[in-house]
C-alpha cells in the first residue's frame, strides 16, 4: 500500500493512494489519531487495519485536490548515513573528504522535516544549499540489538528523502548536524510504500533533476552498507522507535562536486524520484527577514 498523510478542508487525515485518488481512511474515526506513526506495527493499532478501512471507505478524493504531508512529521529520530554510495565516495575524493571502513552516522533535527511539495528555504545570508536524493526507511516497531538477517521485520516502509544541507556550515563543528538541520531541509514523501511492496530495496533507481536537468542517476545497489546492516549497527547502539526515519545514502551528482559548484538558488525546482515509490518536488525560495 501507499499510505499518506494529507490535509483537506482544514483537517489532517490518513489516506491510501490508488492511482490519482486518495482514499480517506480516517474520515469516520474522529477519535483516532490522524498521525500515521500511531498506526505502525508494534503500536496499539496497526497499519494493516488501514487496508480494511480503505475497502470500507466511501470518501475518495482526487490527489490534485489535497495537500500531501510528510508521512511522518515528528519521529523520535531522523538519522542519515554518510558516504554510503561508491559513486558518491569517488566524487567527494577531490574535496579531501575521506571515508573509513565503518558506517558514518549523523542526525537531522526532526524540526527540518517538511512535505513532499513544500518549499526549500535558503537561510538568510547563505548561498550553498545542496541536494541529496536518498531512499528513506521508516521503522515499524521497537528495534533493539537486531541482527541484519532479521532487520527486514522491523521496517514499516520506504519513502523519498531530500537530505538537503547548507555546505558552508559543514566545517564549523565536528558534526554536520547544523548543516543538515536548517528548517525545511528535510522533505519526505510523497507517501510511505509499505515494505511488502518493495521486495528488494537494494535494486532501486534513484534520480534527481534540477530545473529539468538530470543531476543524480544511481541505484541503491551501490550501497557500501545495505539497509539491514545499517539497522543492525544502529540498533546495537540505541533503540529505534516506530516512525524513526533512516536516510540511507546518496549517489554521485551533488552540487558541491560540480566544476564549478552548482548550488540551489531561489526559483530552482528540485525533483527526486525513486523507483517503486514515487516523486517529490520542491521549489527553492529565499528566506524572509525575521521580524523583531
Amino acid at each position: 500500500m501507499k499510505l499518506a498523510m494529507f490535509r483537506e478542508g482544514g483537517r489532517d487525515r490518513i489516506g491510501v493512494v490508488q492511482a490519482d485518488t486518495i482514499i480517506d481512511v480516517t474520515a469516520g474515526l474522529p477519535a483516532h489519531s490522524p498521525e500515521l506513526i500511531d498506526w505502525l506495527p508494534g503500536m496499539d493499532t496497526s497499519w494493516q487495519i488501514l487496508a480494511m478501512l480503505a475497502q470500507q471507505s466511501t470518501v475518495r478524493l482526487p490527489l490534485s485536490t489535497v495537500r500531501l504531508l510528510p508521512p511522518v512529521r515528528r519521529p523520535a529520530a531522523f538519522l542519515a548515513i554518510g558516504g554510503n554510495y561508491e559513486s558518491h565516495i569517488r566524487e567527494i575524493a577531490h574535496l579531501n573528504v575521506t571515508v573509513g571502513e565503518h558506517q558514518i552516522w549523523f542526525n537531522k533535527q526532526v524540526s527540518c522535516i517538511t512535505g513532499p511539495y513544500d518549499d526549500l528555504v535558503v537561510p538568510e545570508g547563505m548561498s550553498t544549499l545542496d541536494y541529496e536524493v536518498e531512499l528513506a526507511v521508516i521503522i515499524g516497531r521497537p528495534c533493539r540489538k537486531v541482527c541484519a538477517r532479521d532487520a527486514a521485520k522491523y521496517i514499516a516502509g520506504y519513502t523519498v528523502s531530500n537530505d538537503a544541507s547548507i555546505r558552508e556550515r559543514h566545517g564549523r563543528s565536528p558534526t554536520i548536524t547544523l548543516a543538515k538541520s536548517f528548517d525545511s531541509l528535510g522533505p519526505l514523501g510523497p507517501w510511505m510504500v509499505t515494505a511488502d511492496e518493495i521486495p528488494d530495496p537494494h535494486s532501486l533507481q534513484v534520480r534527481t533533476w534540477v530545473n529539468g536537468e538530470l543531476r543524480q542517476d544511481g541505484n541503491t545497489a551501490e550501497m557500501r552498507f545495505n539497509i539491514f546492516e545499517q539497522i543492525e549497527e544502529l540498533s546495537h547502539a540505541m533503540t529505534l522507535q516506530p516512525g524513526d526515519v533512516l536516510a540511507t545514502g546518496t549517489p554521485a551528482g551533488i552540487g558541491a562536486t560540480r566544476q564549478p559548484p552548482l548550488f540551489l538558488l531561489p526559483g530552482d525546482v528540485v525533483r527526486m524520484q525513486i523507483e517503486g515509490i514515487g516523486e517529490i518536488e520542491n521549489r527553492v525560495v529565499a528566506s524572509r527577514p525575521e521580524k523583531d
